[in-house]
């Protein structure tokens, strides 16, 4: 029982206090936010069951209490029956003892799933004592950051295994107490030592100590309002986050796995994520996709617009990335020589850099303009993330096999045609790279083909296993179970290769999203020129005619009061058309509001541009307007600013209308967002708003997890041109214009 000994327990003992410590600062920050949701929680759960009406505990006793009387004595929801209690209720004509303690038992189960799933929301524009309180809680635990998280799990780690191991090195500590303890326990005791000794050590090679110092000392830093109020209005979703994971509230675990079989979803969940590399932390449901990328190896991620697709991707390449260069058994600069592309729209180049740059530790390299040879031959040299346009990526040599270790393709539905070239580099780029992840919010729009296209592409397989009929099993005949059974199999067969989730499903702190179709009756002047459009054949001149004459434009001028009216409660506003011509009658119109206008984003501005534009518009103190093309502005773009979202016209496509709101609704969005569909009754507005109608059913049959009520075989195939021809021949036909031009113009 040597000093040596003595020093191995004490240099234990320290690290034990030092994790203890660490794991017990945490534990009061964490309550601390418990604290500070309990009455905010509270109040939701009473307000919810203020609402419910007391019919509803029917739904809990199969229909087998009477509640007339209850409901005529003044106790018509299911909060004022818990408030009442059973005194109150048995004074109730006709109620006796057992009807009360049905009701009571019913009314306790249906608060109980309240408490179980309602979810507090902040408002950052009405901040009062209890949700500052909240934010701050909250706040402290996001500037720790995920070094702080990691710093914790290893304290809590250590101090689990260094308590067992210090009780049994006591008899190591002492002469008198090794000659007490029997030959079993001293034996126990060197064994015990040796180990705290070697812990001891790999946490001064590791620098724990240092880390878990800094960590206690980031979680009782005292948090400051505003700070707390500026962080959770930049970074909403990660405060959300942290509250979903310590009220235990969040989202359903199936839902988060996108319903995968039960089979693929345990071998996903079998995959440890390496953070080492990766600046932030992962929503639960995020963190199970990017698990899917790598159980999988080459996948389909389509999760709904506005889920962090792009963090998901970079926690792949970051976990890749790590176990490269541990493989490789150095420390290497960040990344290795581990080589990674990323092919995206040129409009989102500059967003994908950013994301990188600021989310994990990966060098990377920006693979386009006029010196985009030298810079590949760069990152070929030094490894790390190399990002791309896809017509870029065609002046590229495609790699040998397994020699870049993944590859991510944002917007995938862009490569949907194999006969394109910008699909067949794709192609040939997926086939030699080890893993694929092909990101897409809408992985097939009028074809079910097209989705199989992409499939096909990471996986003949499965592309081959599904039947050639549209995933339709066969069934071509109209009617809903038809094509619910062939959706249903359609979402099976591509479970291995394919994982989407849908914000109802995982955002459940997402503010709410209220869509309006602002029907507009024409004026004289505007059915003058759409009357001249519908003569001529003219189908893109048919929807935008109501701008064609901006004096006497009823949709415009419904467009400028919702934009006055956002202005006059300080909301920013998007404002989308498919028409650069629309845009800069909207521009013209608004010129001379209160409310500065930026854009117009179209499809030739630089993708650098693009980016200060929608910053320009987000930093704007008070309200503000951006004008953006649909069409250009729909993919890739995050504009949180804004609260309010105008679309100008109906899309031929539901998926652009889809992309455009999610660019405003989305994860990190702190308010309500307003959408408003200007519409003109009667012509080609009401046309294409039913086809649009029939398009989305076919998507959220074969690509979304829900059922679809009907839908019919035209609803698949019908092409834009053929759609447009049909629609100018009726409206010749309703308006009188027999001899007119049948084309379809643009």
């Amino acid at each position: 029982m040597g000093r040596g000994e003595r020093e191995a327990v004490a240099r234990g003992l320290r690290l034990y206090e030092a994790a203890r410590g660490v794991a017990g600062d945490h534990g009061r920050a964490v309550e601390a936010v418990r604290a500070a949701l309990r009455p905010l929680h509270d109040e939701v759960v009473a307000r919810e069951l203020d609402a419910l009406p007391v019919a509803r505990l029917q739904d809990v006793t199969e229909g087998r209490l009477r509640l007339g009387t209850v409901e005529k004595s003044g106790l018509g929801t299911v909060g004022r029956v818990l408030e009442a209690g059973p005194y109150r209720l048995r004074q109730v004509p006709g109620v006796g003892q057992r009807t009360v303690t049905q009701i009571l038992a019913a009314a306790a189960r249906l608060a109980e799933a309240v408490h179980e799933t309602v979810a507090v929301h902040i408002d950052v524009d009405r901040p009062e004592p209890r949700t500052t309180a909240l934010v701050m809680a909250l706040h402290v635990l996001v500037e720790a950051g995920p070094d702080g998280r990691r710093a914790v799990d290893r304290a809590t780690a250590l101090a689990e295994r260094l308590g067992p191991l210090l009780a049994a090195a006591r008899p190591a500590t002492g002469a008198l107490r090794g000659l007490l303890a029997g030959a079993e326990k001293r034996a126990r005791a060197w064994a015990a030592v040796d180990e705290l000794r070697s812990l001891a050590d790999e946490a001064d090679r590791n620098g724990l100590h240092e880390s878990f110092a800094q960590a206690s000392v980031d979680l009782l830093r005292p948090p400051d309002e505003l700070a707390a109020w500026a962080g959770f209005e930049l970074r909403s979703a990660e405060y959300y986050s942290l509250l979903a994971e310590i009220s235990g509230r969040a989202p359903d675990t199936a839902a988060a796995e996108g319903f995968l079989p039960e089979e693929v979803a345990e071998r996903v969940r079998g995959v440890r994520l390496d953070d080492s590399l990766r600046r932030v932390s992962l929503r639960g449901y995020q963190a199970f996709g990017a698990r899917f990328a790598l159980a999988q190896r080459k996948v389909i991620l389509g999760d709904e617009m506005g889920l962090g697709k792009t963090i998901q991707a970079i926690a792949v390449l970051a976990h890749l990335a790590a176990e490269g260069r541990e493989a490789a058994g150095e420390r290497q600069a960040a990344g290795g020589r581990e080589r990674f592309l990323v092919v995206c729209p040129a409009g989102v180049l500059v967003n994908w850099t950013r994301e990188i740059e600021a989310r994990s530790a990966l060098r990377v390299t920006v693979l386009h303009g006029p010196d985009r040879q030298d810079a590949f031959a760069d990152w070929k040299e030094r490894g790390g993330v190399g990002v791309t346009t896809f017509d870029a990526l065609r002046g590229f040599p495609a790699p040998e096999a397994d020699e870049v270790a993944a590859l991510v393709v944002d917007e995938a539905h862009s490569v949907k045609n194999p006969e394109a070239k910008r699909s067949k580099a794709v192609a040939l780029w997926a086939e030699r790279c080890p893993r694929a992840l092909f990101m897409t919010g809408t992985p097939m729009e009028n074809r079910v083909a097209e989705f199989r296209n992409l499939v096909r592409m990471l996986d003949p397989g499965v592309a081959d296993a599904l039947d050639g009929d549209d995933g339709r099993g066969g069934q071509a005949a109209l009617g809903g179970s038809a094509v619910l059974v062939g959706s249903v199999a359609f979402r099976k067969a591509v479970a291995p290769v394919y994982l989407r989730r849908n914000q109802d499903d995982v955002l459940t702190e997402l503010p709410s999203l209220q869509q309006t179709d602002e029907w507009e009756e024409l004026s004289a002047s505007d059915e003058e020129a759409y009357g001249e459009a519908v003569r001529a054949g003219n189908f893109m001149a048919m929807r935008r005619a109501a701008y064609a004459r901006p004096e006497k434009s009823a949709k415009l001028e419904r467009l400028r009061e919702i934009v006055e009216e956002a202005g006059q409660n300080g909301q920013r506003t998007v404002v989308f058309s498919y028409f650069r011509d629309v845009l800069d009658v909207v521009r013209q119109t608004l010129a001379s509001g209160a409310a500065p206008v930026f854009g117009p984003l179209i499809g030739d501005v630089p993708a650098a541009r693009r980016q200060r534009i929608v910053d320009d518009f987000a930093a704007t103190p008070g309200p503000a307007v951006l004008l953006a093309q649909i069409q250009a502005a729909g993919v890739g773009l995050n504009m949180q600013a804004a609260s309010v979202v105008v679309l100008c016209e109906p899309q031929i496509k539901p998926t652009l209308e889809h992309q455009a709101v999610a660019r405003a609704h989305r994860m990190g969005q702190v308010r309500p967002v307003g959408v408003h569909r200007l519409l003109a009754t009667g012509g080609v507005d009401e046309r294409l708003v039913r086809m649009l109608e029939r398009k989305t059913r076919l998507f959220d049959a074969y690509a979304r997890r829900s059922a679809v009520a009907e839908a019919t075989p035209d609803a698949i195939d019908v092409s834009d041109t053929e759609l447009a021809r049909r629609i100018v021949e009726e409206e010749q036909a309703r308006l009188g214009m027999t001899d007119a031009s049948p084309t379809a113009s643009g």
